[in-house]
């Protein structure tokens, strides 16, 4: 991070070579690359930084939370712009002129397409909007027509779906 607000910095002051040499050192030790054109606000974090790849043209408001392995990409010279307040899961690739509006999620691998509205989810390939609170109110008889054993899933405890029995099966975890 404090690499890519050096860079930024940089050409801010108009000082091009320099912002060029932060962004190398970026790729080098950081393993990760930045346009140097991209702009991001405060809160702008870097949860992993290996193979991160963002085009220049992207555009992201504040608190934007990036997880490893994720790309920001143009196609045909239009690239993706990002709202306020966005978590972008590992190894997502958003793709496009494809707007991600406040508050969104974007689960990990998947690939954006299409703009993801207020406060919705974007999961799958290509990404489908999950509506506000969609994932976390799964039904049991969806996960087990997938095959997923629900009791078997730490999310499940987190979405506040846990049970006794889920407890149970995940204490040996904890020991």
């Amino acid at each position: 991070m404090l690499l890519y607000r050096l860079m930024q910095a940089s050409r801010r002051w108009k000082l091009e070579p320099i912002a060029m040499i932060f962004n190398k050192l970026n790729a080098v030790f950081c393993q990760c690359i930045i346009g140097r054109g991209a702009q991001f606000g405060h809160g702008f974090v870097l949860i992993h930084s290996q193979g991160v790849i963002i085009n220049g043209n992207v555009r992201g408001g504040k608190n934007v939370s990036i997880e490893h392995q994720v790309t920001i990409g143009a196609e045909k010279n239009e690239s993706p712009v990002l709202g306020n307040n966005i978590f972008i899961g590992a190894g997502a690739k958003i793709l496009g002129q494809v707007q991600l509006h406040d508050h969104c999620k974007v689960g990990a691998n998947a690939v954006v397409v299409k703009d993801v509205p207020l406060g919705c989810t974007a999961v799958g390939i290509p990404a489908k909007n999950l509506e506000p609170n969609q994932a976390i109110e799964s039904d049991d008889n969806d996960l087990s027509e997938n095959g997923i054993d629900r009791n078997s899933i730490g999310w499940w405890a987190a979405a506040g779906k846990d049970s006794q029995e889920t407890k149970e099966s995940n204490a040996h975890l904890s020991t």
